[in-house]
């Protein structure tokens, strides 16, 4: 942990103290000042790692974000702190839950101005499944909300006319990709896991980058600059989900 923020764990150079001693013309005090400049060395290197949080705004579902993070060998803090957001590298703002409740949990801890502030300032950011339809202007849910206004559009409850879609919408699904780095090695059509009863409808300015369909064509995915967001759950996803969350951790 290094000021707040985990770090990769530090590899066993014993060995390398091993070797140093075995040289003849290498005195104990030699070895003990190479290892304090090695120690320091590494310690350097970890403490300017890439920072990742993980917005905490009890709504989310934050541990197998975390898991998945962890099994890629990337290390994140889980915060609600707006000045540790502000801090980090890379933010992911995940989302379970009723639009209702999130917007005032994400007001009442002051995330809702935090979360602009990251947009502006060009952080990158990945939102998944609610987190991304909180960005928009306005939700259906909760007999209507108004979200964070990042972009303009309106999330909508699925209505569909055949009896045999279920809603909510449950399930792997594919998704149709538009060029985008953060599909880097991923193919269109590939499926992914959604739960959702609710949809994006963005405006027309607002750059689509995955669509999928439960009844009727909808928005998987969108992109502004350093903002990405997805509907589906990359944690749940498998490997395609996996890799969708390394190119977020890995491109600039």
């Amino acid at each position: 942990m290094v000021g707040g923020w985990p770090v990769r764990q530090q590899q066993n150079h014993w060995p390398l103290s091993r070797q140093l001693t075995r040289l003849p013309w290498v005195g104990a005090a030699r070895v003990a000042g190479r290892l304090l400049v090695l120690s320091i060395s590494i310690s350097v290197i970890y403490a300017i790692g890439m920072r990742i949080a993980i917005l905490d705004y009890q709504a989310g579902n934050l541990t197998s974000v975390q898991q998945a993070l962890s099994h890629l060998g990337h290390p994140s803090q889980v915060t609600s702190d707006a000045a540790e957001l502000a801090r980090a590298d890379k933010v992911i703002f995940p989302g379970v839950g009723a639009a209702g409740s999130c917007m005032a949990n994400l007001r009442k801890a002051g995330l809702d101005c935090a979360l602009r502030t990251i947009v502006r300032s060009g952080t990158p950011l990945l939102c998944i499944c609610v987190g991304m339809q909180l960005l928009f202007d306005r939700s259906e849910e909760d007999g209507g909300v108004d979200c964070l206004g990042v972009l303009p559009g309106t999330v909508r409850r699925f209505r569909p006319d055949d009896a045999t879609i279920k809603v909510p919408h449950m399930g792997w699904n594919p998704v149709l990709l538009a060029p985008d780095p953060l599909w880097d090695g991923i193919a269109t059509g590939t499926a992914f896991y959604f739960v959702h009863s609710y949809y994006c409808d963005p405006a027309a300015q607002v750059a689509q980058i995955a669509t999928s369909d439960h009844g009727i064509p909808f928005c998987a995915g969108v992109r502004r600059g350093a903002l990405a967001a997805v509907q589906f759950h990359p944690e749940k996803s498998g490997p395609a989900g996996l890799r969708l969350l390394d190119n977020f951790l890995r491109q600039s």
